[in-house]
């Protein structure tokens, strides 16, 4: 399943690879791209959209929405 969320808080490629972690954590074949310019954090994983958003907000980040491409 792909999955795009709208994550605020993210500011320096440390963010981009804590958010990686936290999600490799529960699925280490997901793949991960990162768009700091515009918010978007997009995930291909068999994760439910919730248990993701989970993640990246334990991290510290604000998921405030899953973007509709």
């Amino acid at each position: 399943m792909n999955h795009t969320f709208e994550v605020t808080g993210m500011t320096c490629s440390h963010c981009e690879k804590a958010v990686t972690r936290a999600i490799a954590q529960l699925d280490p074949q997901a793949e991960v791209k990162i768009d700091r310019v515009h918010n978007q954090v997009e995930v291909q994983s068999h994760q439910a959209r919730a248990v993701l958003a989970q993640a990246i907000a334990q991290e510290g980040y604000t998921v405030a929405a899953e973007v509709t491409p």
